[in-house]
């Protein structure tokens, strides 16, 4: 569905979670909450067995997830790795303590690694991985930096780079208004609908990256950029 009433993204939105002085009850339940959503709509079980599982045969071994925040995707990627055989090992690297706080909380595989290494930090150290991905960061960056981001990101990779974010939709937004219902107590809601609103059509991402990143639609109104060498 074409974006009329979110034609313009409205990139200058904060959510309610990112600010330093957040209620710490309603974030810590949204970092448990990330679970379901990830769950049922970020798609990381398609993209795993699409593009993660043949690099990892063609034996691809460590992965920096980047923005981790509660750490979903690094644990789902580990678990289906495990089941499958891989020998894998993944930074999973935030920039906001409060993240990673909690994700040292809860049980982690050895196989995991959390980092508050920025990007910038690793790229300084010439430190490369195998894979890097993201879950759910693009649309927090401005314009004007995503392709610095994207090229960086492509710069710590070996083998394979792997974006995926929501994607701006008036039907999304119009859906999402209920999940009120679904998550109470937490900034799930409220966040996710500045987020649609904050992220980036289909057509903006193929504007603003080079032509050797693969931008294409995902189901449940995600974008994916692919890059590989």
């Amino acid at each position: 569905m074409p974006a009329i009433f979110l034609r313009n993204r409205a990139g200058h939105l904060v959510e309610r979670m990112d600010l330093p002085d957040c209620d710490p009850v309603k974030l810590l339940k949204t970092y448990r909450q990330f679970k379901t959503i990830n769950y049922l709509l970020s798609g990381w079980g398609r993209i795993y067995s699409k593009y993660l599982k043949p690099a990892l045969q063609e034996g691809a071994e460590t992965v920096l997830d980047i923005g981790c925040g509660g750490g979903d995707i690094s644990r789902m990627i580990c678990k289906l790795a495990s089941r499958d055989g891989f020998n894998v090992r993944i930074t999973a690297m935030d920039t906001d303590e409060r993240a990673l706080a909690y994700m040292r909380s809860t049980p982690l595989s050895e196989d995991v690694t959390v980092s508050s290494v920025s990007v910038e930090d690793f790229l300084a150290s010439r430190q490369q991985f195998d894979i890097v991905l993201s879950n759910n960061v693009l649309h927090h960056i401005p314009e004007n930096e995503l392709p610095g981001f994207m090229d960086n990101s492509r710069k710590l990779a070996q083998r394979l780079v792997i974006h995926s974010d929501i994607r701006r939709d008036d039907l999304a937004y119009v859906v999402f208004l209920g999940s009120h219902l679904f998550f109470r107590g937490s900034f799930i809601a409220e966040d996710g609908l500045t987020s649609i609103r904050k992220s980036y059509r289909m057509r903006e991402l193929r504007r603003l990256l080079s032509s050797d990143w693969d931008v294409h639609m995902m189901a449940l109104y995600r974008n994916l950029c692919i890059w590989k060498p």
